[in-house]
């Protein structure tokens, strides 16, 4: 009996769950509005695809006006007023109208702290929840993802929506899956999985099973806008949506940056590094290789500066950035080394762009690289690490001219410094003026161009 009035409670519990997420859907597919929804939950990383969000959404506006356009985000200080200011101070991007806000309070379910173990499955499942809250408060003719949380394209799709995504960099790919069977610690691989072939093993049973999940949401999108080559190559083969796959290089700032001069201070050669102070962007080594190049620097040669620019998100970010300050007081180049927090693109970035002779840039598997397209175009010539978006669509030759240096570990990285500091000034010009051409391909205005082509027959189709 007992085991009987179990099972009704059980039953009755699920039912009543099945008929609610059914109502809410009813719901939601009815009052959709004539709107684009960009989900992407934080607004203020300050990162590459911040900048895609508001050129985004400035697309959608001058390709239909009569479409509102509503950012998902999980800062509670965000205002349309705000994030149009923000758009115009942090990336240069005038909007025609301010976008209108919806605020989501479910945001501590993707966040990574919240799970220390399983932590990709983690954040999926949790983005879901959240696209709930997002679909549930308003829910838009066009729903588009650009922050790639594409575990909420099925639940979009019971919505009601059409479903486009712009994705910067797969979950999981194939060199993840490689790294740990080669048992190589990294950032996203514990030294403690690596070291064990047996942990490693079963990680790589579940980053399969993760893999194919990930297929499938995938293919649920409508339209797959990607960054690069390399993204395009692995999320081709894991979501097999080709069709409706779309390679859109993100959109940079080359025209504002091609009018700073080619000329730059000599007395004290400085090196910027522009990113966010993330684990994956490896600030350290390109410390390490800056203090190796100055130990082997000629004793007659102006010493260099280098100068690390980039956004904290969060407390986590503010330790790794203080870690950093203590890492070059311990290799004794702190009086070399210049640290900016946060800063304002047009006002302050540009100045700083426009004095340095070169750029680093040191992840493994970038996606694509926008600071490294902003280094090329201001012209400062990049160093690079040798692989994904800077290795097979950015750092190429252009018209049989080098137009920057690939890496692939500390020495190399130090000697490629070494190497710009020991250039004349006619090679180095000669160099930028290579690099700079080659940023042309990335523009601002050619995302505009390429992302209206994408969007267009489908967004025509979706707002009559």
């Amino acid at each position: 009996m007992a085991i009987r009035f179990v099972l009704w409670v059980l039953i009755s519990a699920t039912t009543g769950i099945v008929l609610s997420f059914l109502l809410a859907v009813i719901k939601g597919w009815n009052n959709r509005k004539r709107a684009v929804g960009f989900f992407h939950p934080y607004t203020n990383d300050g990162g590459g695809g911040e900048r895609v969000l508001w050129c985004a959404v400035k697309a959608i506006q001058e390709e239909n006006p009569n479409l509102d356009c509503v950012i998902y985000t999980g800062d509670h200080d965000a205002s349309p007023e705000s994030l149009m200011s923000r758009a115009i101070d942090r990336f240069g991007v005038k909007l025609l109208q301010p976008p209108q806000v919806v605020h989501l309070y479910k945001r501590k379910w993707i966040e990574e702290g919240t799970y220390p173990r399983f932590t990709m499955v983690g954040q999926s499942f949790g983005s879901v929840y959240l696209s709930w809250e997002a679909l549930c408060k308003y829910t838009p003719l066009i729903y588009i993802d650009t922050s790639g949380y594409a575990f909420t394209y099925p639940l979009a799709r019971m919505f009601g929506c059409k479903v486009f995504c712009y994705t910067h960099y797969p979950t999981i790919s194939s060199d993840m899956v490689s790294r740990v069977l080669q048992r190589d610690p990294m950032y996203n691989n514990d030294p403690l999985i690596a070291r064990s072939i047996w942990l490693s093993r079963c990680k790589v049973i579940y980053y399969t099973f993760f893999s194919w999940m990930y297929g499938f949401v995938g293919s649920c999108a409508h339209l797959a806008m990607v960054n690069s080559s390399w993204t395009q190559a692995h999320i081709v083969k894991l979501w097999r949506i080709p069709k409706h796959t779309k390679r859109i290089y993100p959109p940079c700032d080359t025209s504002g940056l091609q009018v700073l001069p080619l000329e730059r201070p000599v007395n004290t050669p400085t090196i910027i590094s522009v990113a966010q102070f993330r684990p994956e962007k490896a600030h350290t080594l390109q410390l390490e290789a800056f203090s190796v190049a100055i130990r082997k620097l000629d004793p007659d040669s102006p010493r260099p500066k280098l100068q690390f620019v980039g956004s904290c998100r969060n407390k986590e970010d503010d330790e790794r950035l203080q870690k950093l300050k203590d890492k070059a007081i311990e290799l004794k180049v702190e009086k070399d080394v210049e640290f900016y927090k946060n800063l304002m693109y047009s006002r302050d970035l540009v100045r700083l762009l426009g004095g340095a002779i070169a750029g680093m840039h040191s992840m493994i598997d970038e996606h694509f690289g926008i600071s490294i397209v902003e280094y090329m175009a201001a012209g400062a010539i990049p160093i690079a690490h040798n692989s994904a978006g800077p290795k097979m669509d950015i750092v190429l030759e252009e018209d049989g001219q080098q137009t920057g240096i690939l890496a692939s570990n500390v020495e190399e990285y130090a000697d490629a410094i070494l190497q710009l500091l020991r250039m004349s000034e006619a090679e180095r010009l000669e160099m930028a003026a290579a690099a700079r051409k080659r940023a042309s391909r990335f523009s601002e205005q050619r995302f505009y161009d390429d992302f209206k082509a994408a969007i267009s027959p489908i967004l025509s189709h979706s707002s009559k």
